[in-house]
């Protein structure tokens, strides 16, 4: 048997939401650490510890 066969406890409309609550805990636990990371590369940038940062991608001599 499948899971959509098999009732759950709570009734239909209680599993998603909290499948939707869960997301959204998720969610903000990636944005939390996106914002982070892009908080420690600004500053690694900012303080000249990533040589080359935007000059990736460009010859290094004349084409």
């Amino acid at each position: 048997m499948s899971e959509e066969t098999v009732p759950q406890p709570g009734g239909a409309a209680a599993r998603p939401e909290g499948l939707l609550e869960r997301m959204e805990e998720l969610m903000a636990a990636l944005d939390a650490d996106l914002s982070a990371l892009g908080a420690d590369l600004r500053s690694a940038a900012g303080a000249g510890r990533s040589p080359g940062a935007g000059e990736r991608g460009t010859p290094a001599g004349p084409a």
